[in-house]
């Protein structure tokens, strides 16, 4: 029989999985690795979340099958929050979304409006799904850079000059994962008056929306106004609630989008597990404590990190917002590449990394850190660092 799957050949191999199989193997073998690698939250959600989610699954009848769009409660909790946070109206019934994780939302969305041949613009580098979701569904991309400025905005005008087809739907993610870069409202306004005028869809990604530091709120495109009508936006309880393996996130905006999202998901899921969606609602509706506590730990993870990088040889620009730092290679290993640089930092001093590679070719020169260990690991990654610099004959100023 053919194995030549048609989807499959559409993949190139993932090259973060070759530094996660590698972390496997060490830690297998009893080795202490600090892992900076993915950005898995290492704490707890709420407990008030959590008691909710124990109390709803001691009731017989929430163990039966839910609604693949979200339960009613938690996507008006989703509106509610919406309306607190950025003053957005948003029906419920015709506007919001429950998805599994953003991840899921975003290959789902993909798979309701692309067909074979399509043109997607999306950011290189760019979190994997905002490419290869839209790959997966028979599209081309056609990239654009990650940093918002006049550049940014010249390369979406040359592409929808030069494209055939032309392009149908932009992916945008603010605050960017991996490289951690923000927009203002200005942005989105500019960015909205394109779409309308290109006829082109915008599938915004907010996941990182409430982690931004030194005071300076991340917006949403939905504050624009008139976005409804070009836009759907993604946001994930992952990171602002340290929720990441209950897979809750959202999509809102675009009623015809999330209509036909709405159907794909009718036939691919019957949505999460009820007591999950009531605790997710829990998190929505009850105490913010931790929205803020979570700001400021990543906050001073990202201060603590910088320093004591810094001071082994390795400078790292200060992330503006998110759970990562967009690192570029110290110069004098630039040459090695962000695969091999990473490699040999887990085996020569038991860091994890991701390779910028891995988000496509424009991260080359660069890793991505995640912020997802405690103060005192971060200060012992960094000296495990400066000690591997160290047998290289690198120094503070050489790096």
């Amino acid at each position: 029989m053919d194995t030549d799957f048609y989807r499959m050949k559409r993949l190139p191999p993932y090259v973060i999985a070759e530094v996660n199989g590698m972390r496997h193997a060490a830690r297998k073998a009893g080795q202490d690795i600090i892992d900076l690698g993915m950005g898995n939250p290492d704490q707890p959600p709420p407990q008030h979340v959590i008691d909710k989610l124990c109390e709803v699954a001691q009731k017989p009848d929430a163990h039966g099958y839910s609604q693949s769009k979200g339960i009613p409660g938690l996507r008006r909790a989703q509106a509610n929050y919406y309306g607190r946070r950025f003053g957005v109206d948003l029906d419920p019934e015709t506007e919001v979304v429950v998805t599994m994780g953003s991840k899921e939302g975003l290959a789902s969305l993909a798979t309701a409006i692309t067909a074979p041949g399509d043109v997607v613009l999306a950011p290189n580098p760019s979190y994997p799904i905002h490419t290869f979701g839209f790959i997966l569904a028979g599209a081309t991309i056609r990239s654009v850079p990650t940093t918002p400025d006049d550049n940014y905005f010249r390369s979406l005008e040359k592409a929808m000059a030069f494209t055939v087809p032309r392009p149908s739907l932009l992916v945008v993610n603010y605050p960017s994962n991996p490289t951690a870069e923000v927009v203002d409202l200005a942005f989105y306004e500019r960015l909205v008056a394109w779409a309308k005028e290109n006829k082109v869809w915008i599938l915004s990604d907010l996941a990182y929306s409430e982690l931004y530091f030194d005071g300076k709120p991340t917006p949403s495109i939905m504050q624009v106004k008139g976005a409804k009508d070009v836009a759907v936006e993604f946001t994930s309880m992952s990171k602002t609630y340290s929720m990441a393996g209950w897979r809750m996130g959202f999509a809102v905006g675009n009623k015809d989008l999330i209509a036909a999202m709405s159907r794909v998901k009718s036939y691919l899921d019957y949505g999460a597990f009820t007591p999950i969606q009531a605790a997710a609602c829990a998190a929505l509706n009850g105490p913010q404590d931790i929205v803020e506590t979570n700001r400021q730990l990543y906050h001073k993870r990202r201060d603590v990190m910088v320093e004591a990088f810094g001071r082994a040889g390795w400078d790292i620009p200060p992330p503006p917002a998110s759970m990562f730092a967009w690192a570029p290679l110290p110069p004098a290993l630039r040459d090695m590449g962000s695969l091999e640089f990473s490699k040999q930092l887990l085996v020569h001093a038991q860091v994890a990394v991701a390779p910028g590679v891995g988000y496509g070719e424009e991260g080359e020169g660069f890793v991505r850190i995640a912020m997802v260990e405690n103060e005192q690991r971060l200060r012992q990654a960094a000296r495990n660092v400066k000690r591997y610099l160290a047998s290289l004959g690198i120094n503070s100023s050489a790096a």
